[in-house]
């Protein structure tokens, strides 16, 4: 991973943030201001109330704006309290969906890369951590504003009082930059574990029933929480190091504070201070060395910044580029693959591929598992680029297509479609608004995947609510079906969308999609001997390289071409 790309995307995407907020945090910077300066005033008025008091002067006026600069702090905590949890939830609104919109816009890349549970982690947790930075930086400068000024405010009650207290500042310099190195490491240790307990959960929510007819409910507890003993020493760290730096602050802060105390008291016995100024400068040298508001501020900035890091990893994933060429209006469909190489990881599971596939015709994927029968039809939808090579569809290659035309001229199917609209009849028509398709197209390609009649049986029918609509999983796959064939287009891809179909629907939906007129190509992954049969022409993915291209029967004569259907193939031998 290049550190300095994820460093400059994290800050671009914390700046992006805080101009979404801009005015908030300006007004969250004015109020913590506000209230650092009148926290500030708070001890020069209380030390003019005790000399004249202790001059039997009337102190009337000085206790009462003593009165309201305390009541004015309490009204700007009050407002600081506000302003920084809605500015918290605001941005972090933000941040959720600008991470949200790139991991959609990246596509099955980002899943791969960093897991669906990671990915939730983060998109849930550390944008809500990441969300306090802007107000973090605010409240940091109101603190850092507050020992400032008590510095200040010392050298004009005597210079000698910040001698005294600057001898201490290499020693709170040195220990405020520990605490942000150190909590940084921990912190990042501390979230990576959290996200390897989320992408172990999630994967066990994937595979509840085959971890429950297992019986090893109590392994896959195990195997999830095993990071736990990490995320305890991360944590622990964390609680160390904010320990220790409290400590060493409460071991030097008392004793400058005693220093400009004595000095004080000494300047008060020549005569040079009142027992006023000895008393606000007690008060300033406290706030002079208020290390530990510092620490806290400077923690949770830190904690923002880490988990705004792992945002910003999934922002350097590159969105997929599209171009602004159309298809030729008359183009049939045709599908090449040139010198297509694909990695996952350091493995090439396509390498080198030359595949033609003529308009209009039919072509299956057969390979044994791992062969890259999916990866192929995906970078055929282009849900993935290439390594290396192109991928055409007529004559265009696939990248210099608008995303408009190319989601309008590739419509495809899945094993395990994701109903993701509010009805049935919106989970058919999904798609791009401007082409989405009419009520009668949507029940007439419910009919062409033998979808309509157990819809129909459905509550409300087609505007009955995927959330309450019970479905099995063939049911589902013909959903999938149906909203691949409400959207049309001139290449039809079918990833494994027929293996949870009983055999007569298998063949009811085959018949109508390979042995209807309908025009354009169709790319369909084959486990089944007799599908690939119905095919016009079958690749045989083999070693990461198509080892054979023709028809079933031609192909079914050779030996290791059998044996990828086992020996159930045998209904493909015609």
């Amino acid at each position: 991973m290049d550190r300095t790309k994820t460093d400059r995307t994290t800050g671009e995407l914390l700046g992006a943030a805080a101009r979404h907020s801009r005015a908030r945090c300006v007004a969250l910077c004015l109020v913590g201001v506000a209230g650092t300066g009148a926290g500030l005033l708070l001890p020069a008025a209380l030390g003019r109330a005790l000399d004249l008091l202790l001059a039997h002067a009337p102190p009337t006026r000085w206790v009462l704006y003593c009165a309201a600069l305390v009541m004015l702090l309490t009204l700007l905590d009050a407002c600081e309290t506000v302003l920084a949890a809605t500015l918290d939830a605001r941005t972090t609104a933000f941040l959720r969906r600008r991470i949200t919109g790139h991991v959609l816009a990246v596509g099955p890349r980002a899943t791969a890369r960093f897991g669906a549970g990671d990915l939730v982690a983060r998109v849930v947790g550390n944008a809500a951590q990441a969300g306090a930075a802007p107000g973090a930086r605010a409240a940091l400068l109101a603190a850092l504003a507050g020992p400032v000024g008590a510095v200040v405010a010392l050298a004009l009650i005597d210079p000698w009082l910040v001698v005294v207290l600057l001898t201490g500042a290499p020693a709170l310099t040195v220990l405020l930059r520990s605490l942000a190195r150190d909590t940084s490491a921990c912190v990042a240790d501390y979230q990576r574990a959290q996200g390897r307990i989320a992408a172990a959960l999630a994967q066990a929510i994937g595979g509840a029933r085959t971890i429950r007819a297992a019986g090893t409910a109590d392994r896959d507890t195990a195997r999830i929480l095993r990071p736990l003993p990490e995320l305890s020493r991360a944590g622990l760290r964390m609680w160390r190091v904010q320990g220790r730096a409290a400590a060493q602050a409460v071991a030097v802060a008392p004793l400058l504070q005693l220093g400009v105390v004595a000095v004080a008291g000494l300047l008060l016995t020549r005569h040079r201070l009142s027992p006023g100024d000895v008393l606000a400068a007690s008060r300033y040298a406290v706030l002079a060395t208020g290390v530990g508001m510092l620490v806290g501020q400077l923690s949770g900035l830190v904690r923002a910044r880490t988990a705004a890091a792992r945002l910003g990893e999934i922002r350097t994933e590159p969105v997929p580029v599209h171009g602004d060429r159309r298809l030729p209006p008359d183009g049939p469909g045709r599908l090449e693959l040139r010198g297509v190489t694909a990695r996952r990881g350091e493995r090439a599971v396509l390498d080198g591929v030359d595949l033609v596939v003529p308009g209009g015709t039919t072509l299956a994927l057969v390979g044994r598992s791992g062969a890259g029968k999916s990866l192929l039809a995906a970078l055929a939808g282009r849900l993935a680029d290439p390594d290396a090579g192109q991928v055409l569809l007529d004559g265009v290659p696939l990248p210099a297509l608008s995303r408009a035309e190319l989601r309008a001229a590739i419509a495809q199917a899945f094993d395990r479609p994701a109903l993701l609209g509010t009805t049935i009849e919106d989970t058919i028509a999904l798609g791009p608004d401007a082409s989405r398709p009419s009520p009668a197209r949507v029940r007439e390609a419910a009919r062409t995947a033998r979808a309509d009649d157990f819809v129909r049986r459905l509550p409300d029918g087609y505007a009955t609510p995927c959330a309450h609509a019970p479905h099995s999983g063939g049911e589902a796959q013909r959903l999938g079906l149906a909203r691949a064939f409400a959207h049309g287009g001139r290449l039809l891809v079918l990833d494994d969308a027929l293996s949870s179909l009983d055999t007569v629907t298998e063949h009811q939906i085959t018949e109508a999609v390979l042995g209807g007129p309908a025009p354009g190509t169709r790319l369909l992954v084959a486990h089944r001997a007799t599908t690939a049969a119905r095919a016009d022409a079958v690749a045989w993915l083999d070693g990461g390289r198509v080892r054979a291209l023709g028809t079933h029967r031609e192909l079914w004569r050779i030996p290791e071409y059998r044996a990828v259907f086992g020996a159930a193939a045998g209904a493909g031998r015609e």
